[in-house]
C-alpha cells in the first residue's frame, strides 16, 4: 500500500508566561496569546483540521486525529493524554479550563503551522511520522517492499520507510521538494536536512 507523501488564527493558553503573537512575527490582527517554546508538545484534533494535522506531522509533531469526536470528547482526551486541543471552535467548556487549546480557523493553515512551530518543539525529525495516522515510521530494506511499491523505486536502491499501523510505504520522491518548500515557507526557516545516508521518507501515488 502506498500514498503520496507528500488561519488567520487565535490561540488561548493557560500558561502565565504567554506572549503575544506579534512578538512571534505575526500580524497584529492575529493577536492572541501563545506559550513560548517549550518541550515537545502533543496535540489532539478532529477531522475538520486534517490538513493542518498532516502538515504538522510532516514536521514531526505528534498530532492525533479523532474523527467524529465532539468538542467535549477532544477536551477529555486532551486532559487524559496531556495533549493540546487543536480546534475550529472558540468555545472552551469551563469544566476543561485546565486543558490548553489552540483555536485554528480553517482558512490559513500556513499561519497555524507557523505559530505552532515557533512555540512548540516537534516530537521527532521532519518526515519521520506517518502523515495519515501519526505513527513513527520504520526504516526498511527495499526487498521487504517487493510487490508493494513501484519497481522503479526498488531499482533506485534507496532505503524505504514503513508505517506499522496503516501499512503504507514511503520513499524519497520529487514531490518531497514541494512539500518541504511549503513547510519552509510556513515556518520561515529551512528544515533540518537528513544525513546523506539517511534520505527523508516520501512516497508516490
Amino acid at each position: 500500500m502506498h500514498v503520496a507523501f507528500f488561519t488567520r488564527y487565535s490561540v488561548r493558553s493557560l500558561a502565565e508566561d504567554s506572549v503575544s503573537l506579534t512578538a512571534l512575527g505575526l500580524p497584529d490582527q492575529r493577536c492572541a496569546t501563545y506559550r513560548p517554546r517549550v518541550a515537545p508538545a502533543r496535540f489532539v484534533t478532529d477531522a475538520s483540521l486534517d490538513y493542518v494535522a498532516r502538515r504538522l506531522r510532516f514536521l514531526g509533531y505528534d498530532v492525533v486525529t479523532v474523527r467524529g469526536a465532539r468538542l467535549e470528547e477532544l477536551y477529555e482526551l486532551g486532559r487524559r493524554d496531556a495533549r493540546v486541543v487543536l480546534t475550529l471552535s472558540t468555545r472552551h467548556p469551563k469544566r476543561f479550563a485546565d486543558v490548553a487549546h489552540i483555536v485554528v480557523p480553517r482558512d490559513d493553515a500556513a499561519s497555524a503551522v507557523h505559530g505552532i512551530a515557533r512555540s512548540h518543539e516537534a516530537a521527532t525529525a521532519p518526515f519521520s511520522r506517518c502523515p495519515a495516522c501519526n505513527v513513527a515510521l520504520e526504516r526498511r530494506h527495499p526487498v521487504e517492499a517487493r510487490g508493494e511499491v513501484p519497481g522503479r523505486v526498488l531499482r533506485q536502491g534507496g532505503a524505504l520507510t514503513y508505517c506499522p499501523s496503516c501499512g503504507k510505504w514511503y520513499w524519497e520522491g520529487s514531490h518531497v521538494d514541494r512539500i518541504r518548500a511549503w513547510l519552509e515557507r510556513a515556518i520561515g526557516r529551512p528544515l533540518e536536512q537528513p544525513e546523506p545516508h539517511d534520505p527523508p521518507p516520501s512516497a508516490s501515488g
